[in-house]
């Protein structure tokens, strides 16, 4: 799933070359973009979602729904890529989640919204990620 030459940063300071200030800001210090600046918002593409920091495959372009919250949501992850942390931030509980790999911020999955089959929404900055479209 990932690409293997691919090393992983072990400081902010190799992050920060890697990563552009806003990737930075959303990837390794949990921010979140805007709602309805991101480019993969209204994204039709088939492809496979990747982290943008390190390359892990998140999401398939099958799972991707139109959510109508200002930012791109998947249904489902690819099996074993993402993680789950209770987050407590600006007087709530929700979930975030992170990529498995490099544990980057990815946004935060809601369940029980009946949004989809699945009950599930990844709600997902798309400084988060990158599509790799499918040829």
């Amino acid at each position: 799933m990932t690409e293997p030459t691919v090393s992983l940063p072990t400081t902010d300071a190799q992050w920060r070359a890697r990563l552009s200030p806003d990737e930075f800001r959303v990837l390794r210090l949990a921010g979140t973009e805007a709602p309805w600046s991101g480019e993969y918002v209204n994204t039709k593409t088939e492809g496979v979602y990747r982290c943008r920091a390190c390359g892990e495959q998140l999401f398939t372009s099958d799972t991707k729904f139109d959510s109508h919250c200002g930012w791109p949501s998947f249904d489902n992850a690819i099996p074993g890529t993402v993680k789950e942390i209770e987050d407590r931030s600006h007087g709530m509980v929700r979930t975030e989640i992170r990529c498995a790999r490099c544990d980057s911020h990815l946004g935060h999955v809601f369940r029980g919204e009946q949004m989809t089959e699945k009950n599930t929404r990844h709600c997902v900055n798309s400084l988060s990620i990158k599509l790799d479209p499918k040829i």
